[in-house]
C-alpha cells in the first residue's frame, strides 16, 4: 500500500504484505546492539543456564503479554501509537502511554544513531586492518579517542541515520518490510558462520561453559532485576513501535503465534551472538566485559590474534551494523508513523523532518562523549541522561499503561475478537493472557521501575 491521501483529506493506512514481513520487521525491532553485547554477558556472570530459565520465565510473563496488548491497541485503533488510544478512549488520558512511547522512540533514537554510527567506523577499521598489532590498552584508547572527537563519530551518525531515513521514506512495505526480510535471514548467516569458527577455537568451549552452565549460586537479586528488565526492553516494549506494527497488521494474522514467535526469534539471536563472542574471549584468556567496552574494546584485540581475524572482524561489525539499523528503522517508523497523522504530512517529507529533528539531537549526544563532557543532568552527561531517562521513566510507565488498559479498561470483546480474529480461530490462552495483563504484567513492570528509579536516580 502507499501514502497517498484520500478524498477525506486521511493518509491510507499502509500494511504489511504478508506473516514474514511482519515477523522480520517485529524481530529486527526486537533485536539490537543490546542482544549482541548485554544479553549473553548477563546471562554468563548471572549463572548461565539458571539465568536463562528465569529470563524466559520473565519473557512469558512480561514480554509477550505486553507485545500483545501493544499489538491489540495498534490494530483495533489503526493509528499511530497516540492516536490508537485516543481512537479506543476518546476524551481520556490513556493515550499518555504513546506520548512517552513516541517521545521515547526519538530520544533513543538519538542516541542509539550515535552508537550505530560506531559500528561503520569498526567496519572501516576492520578493513583498513587498524587493529593489528594494538594491545588492549591501545584498541581502548583508540575507541576512547574515537568517540570523544568532535567531527569523525557526528559523520557516522548522519551517514547511519541518512541510510535509516532512505528505507522508511520508502514505506512500511516497500521499505521497512523489503529491507527486514533481507537483513534477518542475512544477520542469522553471519551469527552462525561467526558461532562455527568461534566454537572450534581452542578452549572455546570455556565460553559455552560460561554462558549456559547451570550456576544457581550467581542467580542473585540483582541477576533476577536483570532477567526481568532485560525480558522488557530487549523486545522493543514501550517505545510506541509495536503499537505502530500493530496497525500495520493484517486482520487475518494470529497475534498470540505471531507474538510469540517473535519473543523466540529474538531470544535465539541473542544466544547465537553469545555462542559466537565468548568462546572466542575465552580462547584468548581475556576477561569478558560488559557494554560498549566488550565489543568496541576487547573484541577487535581478539580479532588481531584469530587466525583468519581480519575476515571475522569485518564480518562481526557487519553484524552490529545490520542489528542496530533493524532497530533504528523501527524506532524511526515510529515517530514518523505519528508526525504523519497528526500533521497529514507526506511520508517523505515527514521522514526527512523527523530524521533531521532526532540527528539533531543525537549531534548533542554524541559531543557530550568529548567536548561538550563538562555538561551534566544529574550527574550524568546528555547521551547517558537520555539512556537512563528513557529506560528508567518513558518506557516502564508507557508498557505498564498499555497493559492496564488493555487488561482493565479496553472492552473484553474486542481483546477477544482481536485474540480470535473475530472468532474465525481458538484462544485457549485467553484466561490466562487476561490474568497476566491486568495483575502479573504490572507487578512485574512496577518492579522494573522501581529498581532502575531506586538504582541511578535515589540510590
Amino acid at each position: 500500500m502507499d501514502n497517498r491521501v484520500n478524498h477525506q483529506g486521511e493518509h491510507k493506512r499502509e500494511g504489511f504484505a504478508s506473516s514474514f514481513g511482519l515477523i522480520a520487521a517485529a524481530v529486527g525491532s526486537a533485536v539490537g546492539l543490546g542482544n549482541i553485547w548485554r544479553f549473553p554477558y548477563i546471562t554468563g556472570v548471572y549463572g548461565g543456564g539458571a539465568f536463562l530459565i528465569v529470563y524466559l520465565l520473565c519473557v512469558a510473563v512480561i514480554g509477550i503479554p505486553v507485545m500483545i496488548a501493544e499489538f491489540i491497541i495498534g490494530r483495533e485503533g489503526q493509528k499511530d501509537a497516540i492516536g490508537s488510544y485516543k481512537t479506543l478512549a476518546p476524551e481520556s488520558k490513556w493515550h499518555i502511554s504513546g506520548v512517552l512511547g513516541v517521545g521515547a522512540a526519538f530520544l533513543i533514537l538519538s542516541f542509539y544513531g550515535v552508537v550505530a554510527g560506531w559500528t561503520l567506523e569498526y567496519i572501516f577499521a576492520a578493513v583498513t586492518n587498524k587493529f593489528v598489532g594494538l594491545n588492549a590498552g591501545e584498541v581502548g584508547d583508540y575507541f576512547v579517542g574515537f568517540i570523544s572527537a568532535p567531527i569523525r563519530p557526528i559523520i557516522w551518525q548522519i551517514i547511519f541515520m541518512g541510510i535509516t531515513l532512505s528505507i522508511v521514506a520508502a514505506g512500511v512495505q516497500k521499505g521497512i518490510e523489503k529491507v527486514s526480510k533481507i537483513l534477518i535471514p542475512l544477520l542469522l548467516i553471519i551469527i552462525i558462520i561467526l558461532d562455527i569458527r568461534a566454537v572450534t577455537l581452542p578452549n572455546g568451549t570455556a565460553g559455552l561453559d560460561f554462558l549456559f552452565k547451570p550456576d544457581f549460586s550467581k542467580l542473585t537479586r540483582e541477576g533476577i532485576l536483570a532477567a526481568l528488565g532485560h525480558a522488557f526492553f530487549s523486545l522493543s516494549l514501550g517505545m510506541g513501535i509495536m503499537i505502530t506494527y500493530g496497525s500495520y497488521i493484517p486482520k487475518e494474522e494470529k497475534l498470540g503465534p505471531t507474538s510469540l514467535k517473535i519473543s523466540i526469534a529474538d531470544t535465539i539471536i541473542a544466544l547465537l551472538a553469545g555462542i559466537a563472542i565468548f568462546p572466542a574471549v575465552f580462547a584468548f584468556n581475556i576477561e569478558p566485559g560488559s557494554g560498549a567496552g566488550l565489543v568496541f574494546i576487547t573484541l577487535p584485540n581478539v580479532f588481531a590474534q584469530m587466525p583468519g581475524g581480519y575476515l571475522f572482524a569485518i564480518m562481526f561489525f557487519g553484524l552490529l551494523a545490520l542489528a542496530a539499523l533493524t532497530s533504528t528503522m523501527s524506532l524511526l517508523e515510529a515517530v514518523v508513523a505519528y508526525v504523519i497523522e497528526r500533521f497529514n504530512m507526506e511520508r517523505r517529507k515527514a521522514t526527512i523532518a523527523t530524521a533531521i529533528a532526532i540527528t539533531l539531537v543525537g549531534i548533542l549526544a554524541s559531543l557530550s562523549n568529548g567536548s561538550l563532557s563538562g555538561f551534566t543532568i544529574k550527574g550524568y552527561n546528555f547521551f547517558d541522561f537520555l539512556d537512563n531517562l528513557t529506560a528508567d521513566f518513558f518506557l516502564p510507565i508507557s508498557a505498564l499503561i498499555s497493559s492496564v488498559f488493555v487488561g482493565w479498561v479496553l472492552d473484553k470483546k474486542i481483546v477477544e475478537n482481536q485474540l480470535t480474529n473475530n472468532g474465525s480461530i481458538q484462544a485457549n490462552y485467553l484466561k490466562v493472557l487476561t490474568f497476566l495483563f491486568r495483575i502479573v504484567s504490572p507487578i512485574a513492570i512496577i518492579i522494573v521501575f522501581l529498581s532502575g528509579v531506586i538504582q541511578r536516580w535515589i540510590g
